[in-house]
């Protein structure tokens, strides 16, 4: 509590200082850090066993000593202040006696640690640093004087002194973090040839640094370290990118040894994104694209600010919508719902402020959704649980209609017929793979695609299923419909007809295993991978069991009772289907969104609480009702058929 309150009041205090004296103070913290990490390194150049093998070596360490206690003199007020003027005396100290390399060493280190402690600045880069780019910057400013492999010999090294540092010097690039190469692209190093970048913006220094520090480690590494960095779910744990630009390749080899150190370091220097969550990446542009609608807005572009809050939650939010949905449900529907509100609100117009505090109000439940989602709180249980209800909830729809459609063609003896049918889901399921496979290898799935691909798909089913149910309820209610069964039916079901039955049966299991996708793509992980396979393997026997029953129960029901059940089965999933379609096509922004509060919200039902998806649920309603009505006004009209 009390370096807390230590922490405060520096700040308080800071908060009164022009920003011009405030970067000063940094860069002094920055400088003295960068000059602390180098002697930590090259200080070996200059002393062994007690003797100066190098002359000029050994003056630079005694001159950058004496910079870093004068530096530390004049760094703001801190509690810490004293133990680090007392610490670089030490430095100095070991330094004038000769010390050995190794104790050195130990009192840099400690001393540039303490540092930042006391002086808190930025460790890491904002954004994922792109490694091609710094391959680019690099051949661009660097290759003439450290060559174009990195091992000091360019062409305009030649008479410098000293000379060039050779990246590839893997000994050295073992005690160098991406931070402290950063800190030399930032600021240069005095008394070399090495001159300042920062000229450059800071994402194009920390790809840079990237580049450079991956060069000690060849590429033919990378594949064994992807290998082992996929296998090690510990060190993914640990590591951030925090701690990938901050720590020395040699402090891995303590707890990993050389091989996999310096195998890891190769796949990691060079792909960073590896370190950074999904959720972390996607929930920042979320919050990004949320703070840039609120600027629009302020400015007084409506459009703008729409199409900024759309972004926000379809590439920011939506993609990781199916893992918080696992993981905590309620607090998914609150951002969905909260994200639908504040777009509603944009449109019609609403006070400024209001907006601010939706704002607001969302950037605190994405804080809620990433603690959520931190890897710790994955388990097997609840990856097991989550693969089951997620193919239970997802199959069962599917297998319902599929099961009535195949029943109603045993009954008819359309035994020819099954087997589009059966064709159609089993296609589904091979256009299903197809499209992890796509997604996973070859394209990226917007979330407006995904959205779009489940409201169309429930539409059209919802549609057909519409006229499949009243057709259904019809036969239940006519007098002669055992003469249409013997008599029309067969004669009805004709080949193109046949390929209906195909499409509508592909229709309804594509949407339901294109759902079930997202959802798996989304818990899979390396160490609760079997968890989810055997939360699916369950689901799928629980669901064949159910069709089991199904197919044995209708084939046992008469005729009659049989169109009459699943006619009202198939109702009740046509109003399913057209809430869920039109809150699909709400969220990809094809169709307006007005809330309705304190209105209830059963997703297993299709039910969301906006004016579009209740009018379209109760307008579903009513058409069957009235298809419903007629049947029974028909029915009654009919004369009774002599042979029923």
């Amino acid at each position: 509590m009390f370096t807390r309150a230590i922490t405060l009041c520096v700040l308080l205090i800071a908060s009164f200082i022009p920003a011009s004296a405030i970067r000063a103070d940094n860069a002094n913290v920055l400088t003295v850090w960068r000059l602390l990490d180098y002697m930590a390194i090259d200080y070996r150049d200059a002393v062994r066993d007690g003797e100066i093998i190098n002359a000029n070596e050994y003056a630079e360490m005694v001159e950058f000593a004496g910079t870093v206690k004068d530096k530390l003199d004049n760094v703001p007020p801190s509690s810490a202040k004293a133990d680090l003027q007392k610490q670089a005396s030490e430095l100095q100290t070991a330094i004038g006696r000769k010390a050995t390399p190794e104790v050195v060493a130990t009192l840099a280190r400690s001393l540039a640690a303490d540092l930042i402690k006391a002086y808190p600045i930025p460790l890491a880069p904002t954004a994922v640093p792109d490694y091609a780019r710094g391959r680019t910057l690099y051949a661009e400013n660097c290759a003439s004087c450290h060559g174009a492999t990195g091992n000091g010999k360019g062409v305009a090294s030649a008479g410098l002194d000293p000379a060039p540092i050779a990246f590839t010097d893997k000994d050295r690039a073992s005690e160098r973090s991406i931070f402290a190469l950063y800190q030399v692209i930032e600021q240069g190093l005095d008394g070399t040839s090495m001159a300042s970048f920062a000229h450059l913006p800071p994402q194009d220094r920390w790809a840079l640094a990237f580049y450079v520090g991956s060069l000690a480690y060849p590429p033919d590494d990378v594949t064994k370290g992807e290998q082992v960095w996929k296998s090690d779910a510990d060190l993914r744990r640990r590591t951030t990118l925090a701690s990938l630009v901050g720590e020395r390749p040699a402090t891995l080899v303590t707890s990993l040894g050389d091989d996999k150190a310096d195998a890891i370091t190769a796949y990691l220097r060079r792909n960073p994104a590896a370190v950074v969550q999904p959720s972390s990446t996607s929930l920042t542009l979320a919050r990004t694209r949320l703070g840039e609608a609120v600027l629009a807005y302020e400015k007084g572009d409506r459009r703008a600010a729409t199409d900024l809050a759309l972004s926000a939650y379809l590439d920011g939010f939506e993609p990781i919508e199916p893992i918080l949905s696992t993981r905590n449900h309620a607090l998914m529907v609150g951002i969905e719902a909260g994200m639908g509100e504040l777009r509603a609100a944009i449109t019609r117009g609403a006070a400024v402020d209001g907006i601010r505090a939706q704002a607001k109000a969302l950037e605190d439940l994405f804080s809620d959704a990433e603690a959520a989602l931190d890897p710790h709180q994955a388990t097997s249980s609840s990856s097991f649980f989550a693969a089951f209800t997620v193919l239970l909830r997802e199959g069962l729809e599917a297998i319902l209609i599929v099961v009535v459609m195949l029943t109603l063609l045993r009954k008819a003896e359309r035994h020819d017929v099954v087997s589009y049918v059966h064709g159609g889901w089993i296609a589904a399921l091979g256009a299903g793979v197809l499209t992890w496979a796509a997604a996973t290898y070859l394209i990226a799935v917007s979330g407006a695609d995904r959205e779009l691909t489940e409201g169309f798909g429930s539409l059209l089913a919802a549609i057909v299923l519409l006229w499949v149910g009243v057709w259904m309820h019809r036969k239940s209610q006519a007098d002669a419909w055992q003469r249409y069964i013997r008599d029309k039916l067969g004669q009805a079901i004709s080949r193109e007809s046949t390929w209906g039955l195909f499409g509508l049966t592909f229709v309804v299991v594509y949407r339901e295993v294109f759902e079930t996708i997202l959802f798996y793509t989304a818990i899979w992980s390396e160490e609760h991978g079997w968890a989810v396979i055997a939360g699916a393997g369950t689901a799928i026997i629980v669901l064949t069991a159910i069709a089991w029953a199904l197919m044995r129960y209708g084939r046992a029901l008469p005729v009659g009772k049989f169109f009459a059940y699943s006619s009202a089965l198939l109702a009740v999933l046509c109003v399913v289907l057209i809430g869920k379609g039109v809150s699909a096509l709400q969220e990809a922004g094809w169709l307006p969104v007005s809330p309705l509060a304190g209105f209830i919200r059963v997703e297993i039902l299709g039910i969301y609480p906006t004016v579009q998806g209740i009018s379209a649920q109760v307008a579903m309603a009513v058409l069957l009702l009235i298809g419903f009505w007629n049947n029974q006004r028909l029915a009654s009209a009919e004369p009774r058929d002599p042979q029923g």
